[in-house]
């Protein structure tokens, strides 16, 4: 066992915002897999779909949001015929009806939408760069926690290849960089647990964090919620005991604190 305690940080929505990059892989990337014929009939605007930014919150793999992108562009999809409240109230039923109508599958999706980054990376690297923004705060606290002798992790389901790429333009050095190439979150800190004292996970999606309490192996790990990360709007009410909300002020405080 380590003993050198390990603060675990969600990626997308914790340390970053990177909206406009998931706006423009996601059109590229549906440009890129859709049909000639399809091309004439769907209209995909350079400027970020209000309804896009609207479902962030409720996507979870990288492969969902070239299905948002391509049903955000499509006049007579679903997301646009129902809706966002009722799409987003059975937002995995409607993912699944929206990847048959399409005839596209996850992996294939998640695939196409690395290889769009991937090109995206080599054509203009600082250009891709730029359509992240850190959230300075979380930047700065991160340089500091070496100061309280803690270290940190990544754990995200972006892949480990870009997270890594974006860390380092950030000057941002964890301990350790978790991607969905690592197995899902629970999984990840499973393990880590063996090796670890995890002193806090922070996460911007509830459920996840919601399941990590409800695994009796992670019933240890304190858990936090970042106020400012994708949130939905009722994420912050009602947090059950084990769940704490984290602001950019208390994220600034010395970690004894938080508790």
């Amino acid at each position: 066992m380590i003993k050198k305690p390990l603060l675990v940080f969600d990626f997308d929505g914790v340390i970053v915002d990177g909206i406009k990059e998931y706006w423009s892989s996601s059109r590229q990337t549906c440009l890129n897999i859709l049909p000639a014929k399809e091309k004439e009939i769907v209209y995909f605007p350079n400027e970020i779909p209000k309804a896009f930014k609207a479902m962030r919150p409720w996507v979870h793999h990288g492969w969902e949001m070239v299905i948002l992108a391509a049903e955000c562009s499509n006049k007579t999809s679903q997301l646009n015929l129902k809706g966002l409240q009722k799409f987003s109230k059975n937002y995995q039923i409607e993912c699944s009806l929206a990847l048959k109508k399409w005839g596209w599958a996850p992996f294939q999706l998640q695939e196409a939408l690395n290889q769009t980054r991937r090109e995206a990376i080599s054509n203009n690297f600082n250009q891709w760069l730029n359509f992240y923004q850190p959230f300075p705060f979380v930047n700065q606290r991160l340089k500091s926690l070496e100061k309280e002798g803690i270290e940190f992790a990544v754990l995200t389901t972006k892949s480990i290849e870009f997270t890594k790429k974006l860390l380092d333009s950030f000057d941002l050095q964890p301990k350790l960089v978790f991607g969905h190439e690592s197995g899902s979150k629970l999984e990840v800190l499973n393990q880590l647990l063996k090796t670890r004292i995890i002193q806090g996970f922070i996460e911007d999606r509830r459920t996840t964090l919601e399941q990590v309490l409800e695994e009796p192996n992670l019933k240890s790990i304190p858990c936090y919620l970042a106020s400012w990360g994708y949130l939905k709007p009722e994420d912050k009410d009602n947090l059950p005991n084990g769940i704490k909300l984290l602001n950019p002020d208390s994220l600034r405080e010395p970690i004894s604190n938080w508790s």
